[in-house]
């Protein structure tokens, strides 16, 4: 039996995640990983990204106390380079100056950080989702990863990807660009699930040019902060709990009924409700634009929330020697 620790990095547009774990060698374990150590931030890294293509010099200066604050938990459990994996997404990926951060990042904290690709992102969430998911859910499913700066869709068929494609659709770009009132209009609200549609006509094509038809998946399954927000909203959970998130089945209806409560507070009143954190009040707009656009678009009659996703993925790489 390893007791050999490992720790991965999610380093959104919006949250920052750490996880060190070791592996978990209990057959009946719900996951593959031993849970050691966990924190996050909410750092918005790509705010007013796609105004200016930089990240801003606030948005850094929060990321890099955070990368502090990771790198001495790092240090506290004595974590090598060799067992982090410390991946970054679009916010860094669309940045002018996202590879200028990294270095910059790594000389002050000593964290090493990949900026990944869109499909390498999608195989990430797609690792860690699995990881939960039950085998009759994992033979035909789309996994969808919204983030800040974009969302991957991924079709996968017994735990494989099929195809996977990362749309510039995420949930502070959203706001951005969108949100104009308080509590949300529908004009608003339109306005984001319209932009929600382009980007649906793009996976469409996608899968279309793919296979020379339009073929949705069985299952549709949800990942990352909205998603799991939600989940721990429709629970009325007070103190987030990722075993109860993990498989946790949303209706079309009981969305409806959550979207409708949501739109009609006040951003304070959002932040008010427990399961919300600070930070993601405005964003879950958004998040509720792109998923009602995909339960309208594909016709799903619910939806599959998982807590595990590209952290997860990136963790089980590093500790499989990835």
């Amino acid at each position: 039996m390893t007791h050999k620790l490992y720790a991965s990095i999610d380093i959104g547009s919006n949250t920052f995640r750490l996880l060190i774990a070791r592996k978990n060698n209990d057959k009946n374990a719900t996951t593959p990983w031993h849970m050691i150590a966990y924190t996050h931030r909410i750092i918005r890294l790509g705010e007013g990204l796609h105004q200016s293509g930089k990240l801003c010099d606030a948005a850094m200066q929060r990321a890099l106390s955070a990368f502090h604050e990771f790198s001495k938990l790092l240090k506290e459990h004595h974590i090598k380079s060799s067992q982090l994996s410390a991946v970054a997404t679009a916010a860094m990926r669309d940045a002018e100056n996202g590879q200028t951060f990294c270095q910059q990042v790594e000389k002050e904290t000593g964290i090493h950080i990949q900026i990944i690709d869109g499909e390498q992102e999608a195989n990430n969430s797609l690792a860690g989702s699995c990881a939960v998911l039950p085998s009759s859910i994992r033979d035909d499913f789309l996994l969808f990863d919204i983030g800040g700066g974009s969302t991957e869709f991924v079709r996968a068929e017994s735990s494989k990807n099929i195809d996977a494609i990362s749309r510039k659709m995420g949930v502070v770009r959203l706001v951005e660009t969108y949100l104009q009132r308080d509590p949300p209009s529908q004009q608003d609200y339109k306005a984001m699930k319209a932009a929600c549609h382009q980007h649906l006509d793009v996976v469409e094509q996608y899968w279309q040019k793919e296979n020379s038809q339009i073929v949705a998946p069985k299952y549709l399954v949800g990942t990352a902060g909205t998603v799991t927000t939600l989940a721990a909203i429709d629970l009325g959970l007070i103190d987030y709990n990722a075993d109860i998130v993990n498989n946790h089945c949303i209706s079309k209806q009981r969305f409806s009924e959550l979207r409708d409560q949501l739109l009609a507070m006040t951003h304070q009143e959002r932040q008010s409700i427990p399961a919300i954190e600070k930070g993601r009040a405005d964003l879950m707009i958004a998040g509720l634009a792109i998923i009602e656009s995909i339960f309208e678009r594909w016709h799903y009659e619910y939806l599959i929330t998982v807590d595990a996703g590209l952290l997860e993925g990136a963790w089980l790489n590093i500790s499989n020697g990835k």
